[in-house]
């Protein structure tokens, strides 16, 4: 595995750590919720459960990225180059979902999740794409 593509899914693993942060962590100040999310302050408590949870899949999703690149570091290059395709092949099908969810935004402008869906997908799209090449 190139070191671009390792640099790349590097990359694509801080993008889904600042999304857990923001989505676990730091959810309930206005700053995040209203001013990324577009969440209404009295609507947070309805959609914190979710907040949380997306989260998660976000933490979960880097972890196994950094355990697939300390895989291949450590010696076993198939295991490795395994997880760091299969999760970055899980977070770019991610972040098309929400690309096409925006779509169909009802309730708020749409085109207003096509920054953070970039972000979630050229990353891990680059690195799989080139990681193929």
């Amino acid at each position: 595995m190139s070191t671009l593509v390792q640099v790349l899914a590097g990359v694509a693993v801080l993008v889904h750590l600042v999304a857990f942060a923001w989505e676990t962590l730091l959810f309930r100040r206005p700053g995040v919720h209203r001013g990324i999310f577009r969440v209404r302050t009295e609507d947070v408590p309805a959609v914190l459960l979710w907040s949380v949870n997306q989260g998660c899949y976000n933490l979960f999703l880097a972890a196994g990225t950094v355990a697939g690149l300390v895989a291949l570091h450590t010696g076993d290059a198939t295991v490795g180059r395994t997880l760091v395709f299969y999760t970055c092949a899980f977070m770019a099908l991610a972040g098309l979902v929400l690309a096409v969810s925006d779509l169909f935004a009802l309730g708020r402008p749409r085109g207003s999740g096509w920054g953070g869906a970039l972000a979630q997908t050229a990353p891990p799209l680059a690195a799989l794409v080139i990681g193929v090449l």
